[in-house]
C-alpha cells in the first residue's frame, strides 16, 4: 500500500517497543480508495505502505558502505553440459539467482546471503511472486514461491509520493514490527499500537490486520529505526513507508504484501547476520 507513507491510514499512536539499535548504512537502488488519515503515522507508514528513506543501491550503484556490488565474474552463467542445467546436477543450487540480469545482480551487496526476490508480472501489474533465496556457499537455494501483491499501478524506477507504484530496486531489510507480538524475529521488532489500520482498500477490501506483521524496506528511510519512523533522507516527495506487510486481498499504495503465514515465515527466516536484501520490480526490469 502507499500513503503519506505509501500505505493505508492507521490510528494515531506513538511507536512503542524496545530501544532501537544504531542505524546501519542503507543499501540504495532505484528503486482504494484513499483512506481518510486517522493519524500522520498511519499516512506516513502507508504512503509507501510505510513511507521511508533509506539507501537504494540501484539509485546509486557507486554508493559506498553496504552497497558493495557482486563481482561480475562470480555471477557469470556457467556453460552447460549435455544432460545438466548449466553443467550442474539438477539438485545443485544455481550459481546465480534465476531471473536476475547482470545489472540487477551488480546492485546486490557482495555480503548479502539472503535475497528476497519479488517479481512483478509486468510493469503495470499489481500481482507478483516472492521467493526467498539463501546462499549455501556454493550457490543460491530457493525457498517456496509465495503469491504477492504490489502497488495499484505497478512498478517504477523513479518512485514519487502518491504515484501508486512500487519502487524498483535492491534494498536492505533492517527492521520489523507489527500490531501482533514478536513471533520470534531476529530482526529488531517493534510491537506497537501504531500499526493499527482501518478502512477499505482500492477494491473495497477491509485493511484491518494489514500491519499485524511488517518488515520495513530500506527505501527512503533511516535503517535501525522502527518502521513507524518518518525520517525521509531523500525528501518527502520521494515517498516512503515502503513495507512488506500482510496481504489484504487488494493492491497496495506502494508496498509489497504477502499472506499472513508467509509474512510470519519471512520474519522467522530473515537473519541480520546474512545481510538480507529485497530485489523487487517487474520481470523485464529485473532481467536487465
Amino acid at each position: 500500500m502507499a500513503s503519506m507513507i505509501d500505505c493505508p491510514d492507521r490510528a494515531p499512536r506513538a511507536a512503542s517497543g524496545a530501544a532501537r539499535r544504531p542505524s546501519a548504512g542503507p543499501v540504495r537502488l532505484r528503486t482504494g480508495v484513499w483512506l481518510r488519515a486517522v493519524v500522520l503515522v498511519v499516512l506516513a507508514a502507508l504512503a509507501g505502505c510505510g513511507a521511508g528513506s533509506g539507501t537504494d543501491v540501484r539509485d546509486d550503484p557507486a554508493a559506498t558502505g553496504s552497497t558493495a556490488r557482486e563481482n561480475p565474474s562470480a555471477t557469470a552463467p556457467v556453460a552447460g553440459a549435455a544432460g545438466t542445467a548449466q553443467g550442474r546436477p539438477a539438485t545443485e543450487a544455481p550459481a546465480v539467482i534465476p531471473g536476475l540480469g547482470p545489472r540487477t545482480r551488480a546492485w546486490i551487496p557482495a555480503g548479502a546471503r539472503q535475497v528476497l526476490v519479488v517479481t512483478g508480472r509486468d510493469r503495470n501489474a499489481n500481482h507478483s511472486e516472492a521467493v526467498l533465496y539463501r546462499h549455501t556457499g556454493t550457490g543460491w537455494e530457493a525457498g517456496p514461491v509465495w503469491p504477492a501483491r504490489n502497488a495499484l499501478k505497478g512498478w517504477t524506477d523513479d518512485h514519487r509520493a502518491g504515484d501508486l507504484r512500487s519502487p524498483i530496486g535492491v534494498y536492505t531489510l533492517s527492521d520489523a514490527g507489527g500490531l501482533l507480538p514478536d513471533p520470534g524475529a531476529r530482526l529488531p521488532y517493534d510491537r506497537s499500537d501504531g500499526f493499527v489500520v482501518s478502512g477499505t482498500g482500492f477494491e473495497g477490501e477491509p485493511l484491518e490486520g494489514s500491519f499485524d506483521y511488517v518488515v520495513a524496506i530500506d527505501y527512503n528511510r533511516e535503517p535501525g529505526t522502527s518502521p513507524l519512523d518518518l525520517t525521509r533522507p531523500l525528501g518527502a516527495d520521494r515517498g516512503g513507508g515502503i513495507w512488506l506487510h500482510v496481504d489484504h486481498d487488494g493492491p497496495t499504495q506502494g508496498c509489497v504484501s504477502l499472506q499472513e503465514q508467509h509474512m510470519r515465515d519471512l520474519l522467522l527466516a530473515l537473519d541480520p547476520a546474512l545481510r538480507p536484501v529485497v530485489v523487487m520490480g517487474d520481470a523485464a526490469s529485473l532481467r536487465a
